[in-house]
């Protein structure tokens, strides 16, 4: 490309960004084809994280949490305060006692595939968001049974099904069919693609998917409306909803995170167990999982600035959510390294990926088009490393929590 080409292509997106600018979509405001199911959880959650002063916390309540063996929202505030931060040690050891309580030495085993990567969003933090010049892909059919009958002969018997969140490309009906194709191999089909109506979730459900994890990646609306710029995912409580109308739609387990780093970690893993408990209280048959991820290193990632959140700061929250909420599924991401990961899931973590690759179509023959990748990972293991890494600290790798009769 030209000097002359490169400077016309960065005053057409400026063009392009100021355009979009003028002519923002209000973040808290419902389109016209989003289904708004008139939910309370969101102000309530809101509503307690702006009077959430984790500061005013001492050891004295964190130790009266650590004490409890059933945990309020009030000990789940204290538990990811900075008091806790110096009982970090009795706070881990309370966690893997009531991980080991719930769970045994169990350990959940699966892999993500990503289909496609194409994606109408303008989130600046992301590497597949659209204004992002990276090669895009999207499997067909016939590459999505080569990919999954790949990904089946290592063993594993749960696949979590990613596309970028785009509508047009990765429709309902071809996610739908993934599905299908992936029932052939797999005994748990988790999805992880853009928010969807209740009747949407209700046929994926029908094409066999069990359940919806989703990225808040910040429950500040505020911030998060700086964040996302343009597309469906800039409407904030469009996405927060997203578990409850999978619920509603009929999926066995939904998943709930915050991209850590993005705002202030302790309100946003405080704002997504509060979320969780919500709904498990409404729908106390749903199954409840976190992850619980670190922002990483990006394509063209040079417009935001990440608050740092450190590893023993991770461990506080991966804690917090296990004392609050023990019988939840806690997973570690592969943007974590492999000391890390091992680490987790001694101590609180239930769930682990393996063989993981954020590319599309690289877990099977060679595409021909292969897409770029969403973020770098840290821990690149395969499924036989990290399966004996689990036995070598005593742990039972286990390859599906679930079989269909």
């Amino acid at each position: 490309m030209s000097a002359e080409n490169h400077v016309n292509e960065s005053i057409l997106s400026d063009e392009i960004r100021e355009h979009q600018r003028k002519n923002r979509i209000d973040h808290m405001t419902y389109l016209p084809d989003m289904e708004d199911i008139g939910s309370e959880v969101m102000d309530k959650v809101i509503s307690e994280v702006k009077g959430y002063d984790y500061d005013s916390y001492t050891e004295a309540d964190v130790r009266r949490a650590l004490a409890r063996d059933n945990r309020s929202l009030e000990d789940f505030k204290a538990l990811l305060s900075p008091a806790a931060m110096p009982l970090l040690e009795e706070i881990a050891q309370a966690a893997q006692a009531e991980t080991r309580k719930h769970f045994g030495n169990s350990v959940a085993m699966f892999t993500p595939a990503y289909i496609a990567n194409y994606c109408e969003n303008y989130c600046i933090y992301c590497g597949f968001n659209c204004h992002n010049r990276i090669k895009r892909a999207q499997l067909d059919e016939a590459e999505i049974e080569r990919e999954f009958a790949a990904i089946a002969k290592t063993g594993l018997q749960e696949i979590l099904i990613l596309t970028g969140e785009s509508r047009k490309k990765s429709t309902v009906e071809y996610i739908g069919r993934a599905c299908q194709i992936a029932r052939k191999y797999f005994r748990v089909i988790g999805l992880e693609v853009y928010p969807m109506n209740s009747d949407e979730y209700a046929y994926l459900q029908k094409c066999g998917a069990d359940y919806v994890t989703v990225f808040q990646e910040t429950y500040n609306s505020d911030k998060y409306e700086t964040l996302h710029l343009a597309g469906h995912k800039r409407i904030f409580p469009y996405r927060f909803n997203a578990q409850q109308r999978a619920l509603m739609g009929g999926m066995r387990g939904v998943g709930f995170a915050a991209l850590l780093g993005l705002d202030d970690f302790r309100k946003d893993a405080f704002a997504t167990g509060m979320h969780a408990w919500l709904l498990q209280k409404k729908y106390p048959h749903g199954e409840i999982a976190f992850s619980c991820p670190r922002l990483r290193p990006i394509i063209n990632n040079d417009r935001i600035n990440p608050m740092d959140v450190h590893e023993a700061q991770l461990l506080q929250v991966v804690c917090a959510y296990r004392l609050f909420m023990p019988f939840a599924s806690i997973t570690i991401s592969s943007r974590e390294c492999a000391r890390v990961r091992d680490n987790l899931v001694q101590i609180a973590a239930t769930k682990i990926s393996a063989g993981v690759s954020t590319g599309i179509g690289e877990h099977g023959e060679e595409v021909a088009d292969k897409g770029d990748e969403q973020f770098e990972i840290s821990d690149g293991r395969s499924v036989d490393e990290v399966y004996h890494a689990l036995e070598a600290n005593h742990l039972q790798p286990v390859m599906a929590e679930y079989i269909y009769v």
